[in-house]
């Protein structure tokens, strides 16, 4: 087999121990010796004053549809050092899908990006064979959503399942497990899920619980009502007997700040301390990214999503819509207040004539658009866009993320979402070497080798990731070696698609993929398949 040697690097090997000087020698794909390697090789590499570390590991990304669209997806990932990733996230994944999959697709274009339903995926077997046929520039692993589940046995309806669709839905469920899926994500602030209750999510998780593998989980609400999110979903956990991850946590709305992230950190440690698996992960920026339809009401649309949007059209619609919008809900967070129109960017569009609209707050749109208010320009956007929209909301405070990003139990997330955009949310290009460049350079937040175990040991031990994010004999050569003075994020929100730089090299499966900013290899990733415990 070949063999590279790299010598002399400093050696972080992702368990979140201190650095040590030494060597590290690659067998065919997988690592043969950490330390001291003295066998020949037929590559030599000197690492001299140069980190080495496990790839990346990014357990939140929406490029489930990309693998098989476009051929260059793998770019922003490896310039990032990314080599392995988890899609599936927030209750959406590509299956399952109903027999007629485009109100489903439709509804999820702004998160997935278009062409989902020429894929012809209904079950997770299906989308497997894909991805095992397909060349994959990153290691791939994919979990499904309740979201899909819940579209899938009884589309958008806002009426509680019945006992035969509560079965069917965890009858899904357990189908994808059995085929090898990397667990389950829910989207509780989304429509459908969010009529769901917590004991309809318990019971359709039960097979997760089973299985030993992880709820991801985007709570019903991140602002006035994180803190009773937070409850509920550890208590979803509890019910189910499951592991959670809370995803992207944060605190939005300029009123809780500094206060709720705190609270709900509290309820978290409780349950730990209980004996109760639940972590969480965060992105390293104020801003994130979703789509407009996340500003409807559930009241408003009222379990039927396409009479919703067509409603949007109207006079009376819009009224309606503007009405809905302007009251506080106890159970779902109205960003309309909490937020403001002007901190929602308007970032994908998919009807041709709102390109006018992209790179604009909804609050500028509709004053330079004429139209009466933001509730009318926005109920425009999305009829006019079947619901498509993309955007990025500001919404947080850089305080709160440093207190989640200082948690021994938080981990770190792209989450990047994949609408039809010149103008996506930077994180996608940028998120991991931000955390690098700006929480351990500049801000000291992390020290380096707590950044590199949030991004390597740890998603790969949530997810039961076997043999990856770490340096040792016999796991996978996935292997970043850079100088953390040069690797550094270069996407900022005004330019979104600028890669990241800086990296040496990127060896993945033991493959030489990206060299000095140069990707060399497009197809050295892997499916990565779960079996039962």
């Amino acid at each position: 087999m070949h063999r590279i040697l790299i010598r002399n690097g400093l050696l972080i090997d992702g368990s979140g121990t201190n650095r040590q000087r030494g060597d590290l020698l690659i067998e065919g794909d997988r690592i043969a010796a950490v330390g001291t390697a003295d066998a020949p090789a037929d590559e030599v590499i000197d690492a001299g004053g140069k980190i080495v570390c496990p790839g990346f590991i990014d357990i939140h990304r929406h490029c489930d549809a990309k693998f098989f669209q476009d051929t260059d997806v793998g770019t922003a990932m490896l310039a990032q050092g990314i080599t392995t990733t988890v899609t599936g996230n927030c209750g959406m994944s590509l299956t399952p899908s109903p027999a007629d999959p485009t109100e489903m697709y439709d509804f999820m274009e702004a998160v997935l990006g278009s062409g989902c339903g020429a894929l012809g995926l209904h079950r997770y077997r299906d989308y497997l064979r894909r991805l095992q046929s397909c060349p994959l520039p990153v290691n791939a692993a994919s979990m499904i959503g309740t979201g899909s589940v819940k579209i899938t046995v009884k589309g958008f309806a806002d009426t509680p399942y019945t006992p035969q669709e509560l079965e069917q839905a965890a009858e899904l469920v357990q189908d994808a497990l059995d085929a090898g899926a990397a667990g389950v994500s829910c989207g509780i602030m989304y429509l459908p899920e969010c009529y769901s209750s917590a004991d309809e999510f318990a019971a359709v998780l039960r097979p997760l619980g089973k299985a030993g593998r992880v709820l991801t989980a985007h709570i019903r609400g991140e602002g006035d009502s994180l803190v009773s999110s937070v409850r509920e979903i550890i208590g979803i956990g509890k019910k189910a007997g499951c592991a959670v991850e809370i995803s992207h946590f944060k605190c939005c709305g300029m009123e809780n700040w500094r206060r709720g992230i705190h609270e709900a950190i509290a309820l978290i440690d409780k349950a730990r301390a209980e004996g109760q698996d639940v972590t969480c992960d965060f992105y390293p920026y104020e801003g994130g990214s979703t789509a407009l339809t996340t500003m409807l009401p559930p009241c408003f649309a009222a379990g039927d999503m396409s009479a919703a949007l067509q409603r949007l059209g109207t006079a009376q619609g819009v009224e309606e819509f503007r009405r809905a919008v302007s009251v506080r809900y106890p159970d779902w967070d109205n960003y309309a207040i909490t937020l403001g129109w002007d901190r929602i960017l308007i970032s994908g569009v998919s009807a041709e004539e709102n390109r006018r609209f992209v790179g604009l707050t909804v609050e500028q749109a509709a004053e330079k658009f004429g139209f009466a208010d933001s509730a009318a320009c926005a109920a425009h956007l999305m009829h006019t866009d079947n619901g498509k929209t993309a955007i990025i909301n500001m919404s947080m405070c850089q305080e709160d993320i440093d207190t989640v990003a200082r948690l021994p139990y938080s981990l770190v997330i792209s989450d990047s979402i994949y609408a039809d955009t010149d103008t996506p949310h930077p994180r996608m290009y940028g998120a991991f070497p931000k955390i690098i460049r700006e929480y351990v350079m500049e801000r000291h937040v992390l020290t380096l080798e707590q950044a590199i175990a949030k991004m390597t040991s740890m998603p790969a031990q949530r997810m039961k990731i076997r043999d990856r994010g770490i340096l040792s004999p016999g796991a996978f050569a996935d292997v970043l070696i850079f100088s953390p003075d040069r690797f550094r994020d270069n996407a900022t929100f005004a330019e979104p698609t600028k890669p990241a730089s800086g990296l040496d090299y990127v060896f993945l499966n033991g493959t030489l993929v990206r060299q000095n900013d140069r990707t060399l290899c497009r197809s050295a990733g892997r499916p990565i398949v779960f079996s039962a415990l």
